[in-house]
C-alpha cells in the first residue's frame, strides 16, 4: 500500500497541529524531512519514542517540531507510522503536510487511517465504527456508548450468536457429508432450543436501537403553531440566545428556521417554521406548506398556542393534524390572563410556558424523555451506531426465525440450513468480517480526513 498523510487535528488554529504519516514509506519519508536536535536519525528510532527537532525543506526551517514513531505492527494502523506535531498554525501545518507530499506521501482519503487498522486485523468493523461515534458524541450517554462499541462490546455480543449458528452449520454438514462415521446427528430439539437462544439475543440487541439512536442523533422536532403566538420567542428562549427574529407583526417568519438544543443528554433539532393559517400571500403561503410538510416529517412537534386567546378554527384544525403524532402543546404567553379554551388540548402533554419569560420551560426535558421513553434507557449495553448493523442484525433475526419456523413445520435440514447460513452471513457482515468491498468503503468515507 502507499504512504498516506494528512493533518489529523482540527483545520483551525490552536496550539499544537498533529500531521500523520502511515506506509512502508513513513520512516523514511520522515527521515528526508525532520531533523532532530541531538543528531539521532528517524530511521534509527525505537518504536513508541519521541524527537525534538525541526522540519527542514531546501534548507529552510520551517517549523520546531516534536517527532513520534511507531513501528508496524504497534501502531494505530498496524503499519510504519509518524506522527509530527508542530505549532497550530494553519498556514505552518498545510506547509508540513505538503513537505510530506512532495518527498512521496499521498494525500489520505477520509477514514484511510481507520479504514487501514481495519484491514490489517487492529479493529473490527464495528470497532471502526465506534471511533466515528466517539468522534460525534455530543453528550455523556453518546460518548459512553461509543467507548462500548469501540472496545468491541457489540461485537462481542454479536460474536457469541454467530458462533452458535457457525457451530450449528459445522454440525449439519458434518453429519451430511460423512453419513457413513460415527458423528451423532443434530436432534430437532437442540437446534430449536440452540435457535431460540439466537432470536432471544438479536432482539435484545436490536431493542436499544431507537433509544441510542436518539441519543446519537437528536430528535428532529418541529415547533408550529399559528402566526405570533410565540414560536420564535420560544425557540430563541431554548437556544439561551436570539436566533429567530421576534416581532409583533404576525408572519415575520417565513422560511423554516434550523438550530440545535441539548436537553440534558438529548439533542433537540429545532424547526422554527412559519405561522400556520389561511393567507393570500405568495411567499407567505410557501412557508406555510414548507411548515404543514415539517409536521409529516418531524419526529416531535412542539404545538405552540395563544394562552391569551381563545382557540379558534385554525387552531382546532392543527391540534387535530398532530394528535396521532409525538407532540407537546405549549400554552403560552401564561403571563398574562388565561382565556384559552382547555377543553380541546386535555391531551395529558401540555406544558403552560411563558416564552418570553422564559418560565415554564424547565418540565419539557422530562416531557420529551416520558414521550419517547428515554428514562430507563441504559447506555452501558452495546447499541447500534448506525443503520448499516441495524440492518444487518434484522435480516440475520429474519432467517433465524425462518430456520425456526421450518424445523418446526417438519421441513429437511437442508432447508434449515440455507437459513441459517444467510444469518450467519449477515452478522458476518456486520462485524466486517465477511464484507463487501463496498461495504468498506461506504463505512470509512463517513469518518473525517486524518483518522
Amino acid at each position: 500500500m502507499s504512504t498516506i498523510c494528512a493533518i489529523s487535528t482540527a483545520q483551525a488554529v490552536g496550539g499544537i497541529s498533529l500531521i500523520r504519516l502511515s506506509g512502508d514509506k513513513a520512516i523514511a519519508i520522515a527521515d528526508e524531512i525532520f531533523v532532530s536536535f541531538d543528531g539521532k536519525r528517524v530511521k534509527d528510532m525505537q518504536g513508541h519514542t519521541c524527537k525534538y527537532g525541526k522540519i527542514v525543506v531546501n534548507g529552510n526551517v520551517l517549523d520546531d517540531v516534536l517527532l513520534t514513531v511507531f513501528i508496524a505492527p504497534k501502531s494505530y494502523t498496524g503499519e510504519d507510522t509518524v506522527e509530527i506535531s508542530c505549532h497550530g498554525g494553519l498556514y505552518v501545518s498545510k506547509r508540513v503536510l505538503r513537505a510530506c507530499i512532495d518527498h512521496g506521501a499521498e494525500p489520505a482519503a477520509a477514514g484511510e487511517f481507520t479504514k487501514r487498522a481495519f484491514l490489517n486485523g487492529k479493529l473490527s468493523l464495528t470497532e471502526a465504527e465506534g471511533v466515528a461515534d466517539i468522534i460525534s458524541a455530543q453528550g455523556e450517554s453518546t460518548l459512553k456508548s461509543a467507548h462500548l462499541m469501540h472496545e468491541g462490546e457489540l461485537y462481542k455480543s454479536v460474536r457469541r450468536v454467530c458462533d452458535r449458528l457457525v457451530n450449528i452449520l459445522g454440525s449439519l454438514a458434518a453429519w451430511t457429508d460423512y453419513p457413513d462415521e460415527d458423528i451423532p446427528e443434530t436432534d430437532d430439539e437442540s437446534l430449536l432450543v440452540t435457535l431460540e437462544g439466537c432470536e432471544t439475543s438479536l432482539k435484545k440487541i436490536l431493542a436499544d436501537y431507537d433509544s441510542g439512536r436518539i441519543f446519537r442523533e437528536g430528535i428532529d422536532t418541529a415547533i408550529v403553531g399559528k402566526p405570533n403566538v410565540g414560536k420564535s420567542t420560544l425557540m430563541n428562549a431554548l437556544l439561551g440566545y436570539e436566533r429567530s427574529i421576534v416581532t409583533s407583526v404576525a408572519g415575520t417568519t417565513r422560511d423554516i428556521v434550523e438550530e440545535s438544543v441539548r436537553l440534558g443528554d438529548v439533542i433537540l433539532r429545532l424547526s422554527d417554521t412559519a405561522g400556520i393559517h389561511e393567507s393570500q400571500d405568495e411567499v407567505e403561503s410557501i412557508g406555510v406548506d414548507l411548515a404543514k410538510k415539517k409536521i409529516d416529517s418531524a419526529e416531535l412537534i412542539l404545538c405552540v398556542l395563544d394562552g391569551s386567546r381563545e382557540l379558534d378554527d385554525d387552531d382546532r384544525e392543527l391540534l387535530k393534524s398532530i394528535e396521532n403524532r409525538r407532540h407537546i402543546v405549549l400554552v403560552n404567553k401564561s403571563d398574562l390572563p388565561l382565556k384559552i379554551n382547555k377543553e380541546y388540548i386535555l391531551d395529558g402533554n401540555i406544558l403552560y410556558v411563558s416564552a418570553k419569560e422564559r418560565d415554564g420551560l424547565e418540565n419539557l426535558r422530562r416531557m420529551v424523555f416520558d414521550l419517547f421513553k428515554l428514562s430507563g434507557y441504559d447506555s452501558s449495553p452495546a447499541v447500534f451506531a448506525n443503520e448499516r448493523q441495524k440492518l444487518c442484525c434484522e435480516r440475520a433475526l429474519k432467517h433465524v426465525k425462518f430456520a425456526h419456523n421450518a424445523l418446526l413445520a417438519g421441513l429437511t435440514l437442508d432447508a434449515v440450513t440455507i437459513d441459517i447460513d444467510e444469518a450467519a452471513n449477515a452478522l458476518l457482515e456486520l462485524t466486517g468480517e465477511k464484507a463487501t468491498e463496498a461495504v468498506v468503503d461506504d463505512v470509512f468515507s463517513r469518518f473525517c480526513v486524518g483518522k
